[in-house]
């Protein structure tokens, strides 16, 4: 069966899904198959995605009008792709001509991914080259410690003459998965 989706960035009257399904039902869907979202791609709680994903059925082909109407970044996109996989569904957009019920279009899926992937990589890369950067600066990258100055100082103190974490997180007001961190932070050696 097929089962087509469309989505416009917002509820004004000035965007419809007109011209997305005239160009599915063109391609063979029912009109009683279509799924639609008047939302941001950004949004994970797509009403229309989420009902999608529940209805399809081994077998069946998801159609799009393009592939930025389905996800909101190609590492989304191809997590959607790759979900209708597992449950036996083929994917196909009519504008870039993707359709993984083909040899090409599966290929093409396949270099989607490996993409989505190097694009992580390099992303990562360069969050690492900052933070290294940073560091030799002298500046410590991440979240600010949740426990800072007096504070801290009578907590090392108490854990240092024999209080137990748990008193300490009592005594102090804080929650023993921030102690432990705070104390990793600060380069204290785990305390018994």
């Amino acid at each position: 069966m097929l089962v087509g989706y469309m989505r416009v960035s917002s509820e004004s009257d000035r965007q419809t899904t007109d011209l997305q399904r005239d160009a599915l039902l063109a391609a063979g869907v029912d009109s009683r198959n279509l799924f639609e979202d008047h939302a941001s791609g950004a949004r994970d709680d797509r009403l229309g995605l989420t009902q999608i994903m529940e209805f399809v059925q081994p077998g069946d082909v998801l159609i799009v009008w393009k592939l930025d109407r389905l996800g909101r970044s190609l590492v989304h996109l191809l997590s959607i792709v790759t979900s209708l996989k597992d449950k036996q569904v083929a994917f196909r957009s009519l504008t870039e001509g993707m359709d993984t019920t083909t040899p090409s279009g599966e290929l093409l899926f396949h270099v989607f991914g490996a993409l989505a992937q190097y694009e992580r990589a390099l992303t990562q890369e360069r969050v690492m080259a900052g933070l290294e950067a940073a560091r030799r600066r002298g500046r410590i990258g991440g979240r600010p410690l949740s426990i800072t100055g007096e504070k801290l100082d009578a907590i090392i103190s108490a854990l240092q003459s024999g209080m137990s974490k748990a008193a300490v997180c009592r005594n102090f007001g804080v929650k023993r998965t921030t102690l432990i961190e705070t104390l990793n932070r600060v380069g204290l050696p785990e305390q018994k």
